[in-house]
């Protein structure tokens, strides 16, 4: 209650087009994040929020593998692979 607060870059849609662009299951999500596989299926799923924290903590993960979420004006956050490089990567 008062604690999901939303991310203000992050929706469900957004971290599911984040995926894609990555070719990462959720499984894979949960690894980079260190976010379980059932929360990121639950908040994917619009069936509750995540904590701040915890949508830092995803997206963190992706914009170490070049996943960035810039704002468009007039439409809001959007999703966008800055280094195709980027997602063979492995920062650590």
């Amino acid at each position: 209650m008062g604690q999901g607060s939303q991310h203000p870059i992050m929706t469900p849609a957004l971290c599911r087009a984040a995926r894609g662009l990555l070719d990462w299951t959720q499984e894979e999500l949960a690894e980079h994040s260190t976010v379980s596989r059932s929360t990121i299926r639950d908040y994917e799923g619009a069936r509750h929020d995540v904590h701040r924290a915890t949508a830092a903590q995803i997206v963190r993960a992706f914009n170490d593998h070049g996943v960035v979420f810039p704002m468009v004006s007039d439409v809001g956050p959007a999703v966008c692979l800055v280094d195709g490089d980027a997602a063979s990567k492995d920062p650590g």
